[in-house]
């Protein structure tokens, strides 16, 4: 593996979702930390510098997805992590909101693993 990182953060208020995400993530040999609010999720990327990349849940109480993902692009200590957009309300113009949001990619929920595999993967070199 070397320096490359396999370090997920995942950031969702949904406890099942959490659980349903690292046992996948786990089992492919990904190393996950999860908040289940994202400020709690921010104090994390200060805490763990060797987060390779963070799921964020785009609808949350309190800091939703997008202030949170616009507070982590604000910080030039990890304003490079790609963030990978989760939400439900998949609807017209959601994926490109999300990405212009700042997040490098977008998966909908209930989350299609092998798609989420293949952009840790293929996008993210994890």
């Amino acid at each position: 593996m070397g320096s490359s990182t396999k370090k997920v953060l995942i950031i969702d208020d949904d406890n099942r979702n959490i659980y349903a995400l690292r046992m996948v993530l786990k089992a492919k040999g990904f190393d996950c930390i999860t908040a289940t609010d994202a400020q709690t999720g921010l104090q994390l990327l200060e805490e763990q510098a060797d987060i390779g990349v963070v799921l964020m849940d785009m609808m949350m109480p309190e800091m939703d997805g997008y202030e949170a993902i616009a507070q982590l692009r604000k910080n030039p200590l990890f304003d490079h992590i790609p963030v990978i957009a989760v939400t439900a309300q998949a609807m017209v113009g959601d994926r490109e909101k999300c990405l212009a949001a700042g997040a490098a990619a977008y998966v909908s929920k209930p989350i299609d693993q092998d798609i989420l595999l293949h952009l840790l993967k293929n996008e993210f070199h994890m």
